[in-house]
Formats: structure tokens, sequence, C-alpha cells
């Protein structure tokens, strides 16, 4: 997987553990009626998706003098690609089910749906990137290759999920994006290193020597920095809380986790995850890796599944919550609109 960005980083650097105590407060009221959204601003939201496959070739294989550690038949590969974007799209569909592990009638706000396919067989394009010590990813020239405009501008395209390799060889962005109101990502946000349009778009870079569970993780680290863009103290302060805390957590950290990536530790913590409110006042559970049975994807489902979604009945400082899933699935629309976190009350 690629470094996180410094902007994330800098973000997760004031973690700090403190004891905790079980809390059996009630769940607050329903929230203040707030203000009815349009339709463009209400789940559910169709993502529809260009998916870009970069397969270097030699004898019907792939070359691993190019992909650095991918040796396999191409139409392995092919298969491959094709079962994970699935599982991917399915993995994510799920985890914009608000509290869907319990609420059996949950809707997901996100709906994605594969708009085409495009295949070269041939080297990802890449360019010397001061300060990195593989080539990187030449983004700007795939979406040239590719004509991006026509498939965002003209077809409606959301985001662009490219299929490569990693193996030391080339360096990636997991997530990168590109449009009206900047680039808001897990990258170092550079201006320039994708054509900007009059729609964003949001290009992620998957690697089909790994599975779905490192894929999505490239949609978690894309959803922190959003939310983070958002409201920082609301998402990462409130939300994620310190480690310890037995707030959230967020894709490297559990609730319970205690270093990066920590997704199988069996000790046990007090959290409020499943009934997670601002101001933590939702109860308090016993909770270790075996509620999300020690699989990173599986947490990743799960922590998305606690995101305040469609019908959350959240509210802070007197304020409804948004349906947060909002600035994944229409994030121009809710930028324009100047949507937060909250949404504002409805008059009397």
């Amino acid at each position: 997987m690629a470094a996180m960005a410094g902007r994330l980083r800098n973000a997760l650097a004031r973690w700090t553990g403190r004891a905790l105590t079980p809390s059996a407060a009630p769940r607050p009221a329903v929230a203040p009626m707030s203000l009815s959204l349009p339709a463009a601003l209400t789940a559910p939201f169709e993502i529809p998706v260009l998916v870009v496959n970069f397969f270097p070739t030699r004898h019907g294989r792939l070359d691993r003098r190019v992909t650095g550690d991918v040796d396999a038949p191409l139409d392995q590969v092919r298969r491959h690609t094709v079962q994970t974007t699935g599982r991917v799209a399915q993995a994510l569909e799920r985890g914009s089910t608000y509290h869907g592990y319990r609420d059996p009638d949950a809707q997901p706000s996100l709906r994605y749906r594969v708009a085409a396919t495009l295949e070269f067989l041939e080297p990802l394009p890449t360019w010397p990137k001061p300060h990195h010590h593989a080539p990187m990813t030449d983004y700007h020239t795939i979406m040239d290759r590719i004509d991006i405009r026509t498939w965002v501008e003209g077809k409606g395209i959301k985001e662009v999920w490219i299929w490569g390799y990693h193996g030391g060889v080339v360096d990636l962005w997991e997530s990168n994006m590109a449009g009206p109101f900047g680039d808001i990502s897990n990258s170092d946000r550079d201006p320039y290193d994708l054509p900007v349009l009059s729609k964003t778009y949001t290009v992620y870079h998957y690697n089909y020597q790994r599975g779905p569970s490192e894929a999505v993780e490239d949609h978690m680290h894309q959803i922190e920095a959003v939310l983070g863009h958002v409201d920082r103290h609301l998402f990462w302060d409130r939300f994620v809380g310190k480690t310890g805390e037995g707030r959230c957590g967020w894709a490297h950290f559990p609730p319970n986790g205690v270093r990066d990536y920590d997704w199988a530790n069996p000790t046990y913590v007090y959290t409020d995850i499943e009934d997670w409110t601002p101001e933590g006042s939702g109860p308090r559970k016993l909770l270790n890796c075996s509620r999300w049975q020690s699989d990173s994807l599986a947490w990743f489902i799960f922590w998305m599944q606690n995101l305040p979604g469609a019908n959350h009945g959240l509210s802070w400082r007197g304020r409804p919550l948004s349906n947060w899933w909002t600035f994944m699935g229409a994030f121009d629309e809710a930028m324009t609109a100047g949507l937060a976190l909250t949404q504002p009350i409805a008059a009397d």
C-alpha cells in the first residue's frame, strides 16, 4: 500500500490513549426537523464507475519485468480484476447501509454501477516525480488517453478505478481527485496531476496482486480525507476519537487498536461505535476483533455502517446531522449547496 498522505498522518499523530469507563446512558431523542433537501442531495446516490486496466503482457502472461511481482496468465488476472471489482462495489454498498448489520430494512446510500471497462496491454505511464523513489504513475497522461472529459462531463462518470501493479517499480496514489472544489484525497493534492474539469471525479488505483480489502481501504482513506475536510472536529475528534477513547476509530485503528493495521487485536474495550452520538451519550459495549472476525474487510464494512447514513436520527448542538454519504455520492452538489456534516434547522 502507498504511504498515507501527509495531511492524514498529521491528523492522526495527535492520538493519545486514556482510560475507559462504560456508559449506560440512553440514546438521545430524535433529531430536530431539518430543512428538506433537493433530490440531488437525497440518497441513494448512483456512482457510475469507469474501470481502466493496465495489463503489460508478454507471451500471454503479465510481464514481471514490468510489474515487478506479477507473473500470471492474462486471462487469470482479467478474471481476478472482474471478480474483485464486483466484490469492492458490493462491500462499499453494504458499508453505506447505516446499521445494516442490525436493521434488515436499511438501504444503501450508495449504488455502484460499472459503466464501462477499458483495457491496455501495456505498462502504466510514469514520470520522475521529485522526492519519490520509484517513478510516479502519470495520471494526467492516463486521463488524456481515455478522454476523461467525455466520460465525466458527457457520461456522468464519478469514479475511475485503475487496476495496475505496484511491486516497488512504480509509485501511486490510493486516491486522487480533481474538480471545481479542488483535490481532497489521500495524495499530495498536486493541482496539476489530473485534468481539472467542470465536475469532480475521483481516481482510485488498485493493485491486482491484492484483493478487495486493499481496494476498499483506498476508499476508506478517501472517506477520511473528505469528511475531515468538511468538518475536522466532528469527524476526527468526535467520530474517530483518540486511541483508547472508545469512539469509532479509523481505517488502520479499530476502537481497540494500539498500532497501524491492528485489526486482529483481541483486547476488549468499551466503545460506542454501534450507538455513536457526537456527544458520546450512546451506550458502550465491550468489543474486540471478534466483532469483525479479525478481518480487515469486515472491519471496513462495519466501520462504514456506523457513519451517519440515511435515517440515522442523530443531532449535534441542536442541529440534525446530514447523511455523511452525501459527500461521497454527490460531492459537487453538496459543496455547491454549502452542506455540512450538520444540517440547518427548519424554521417554525
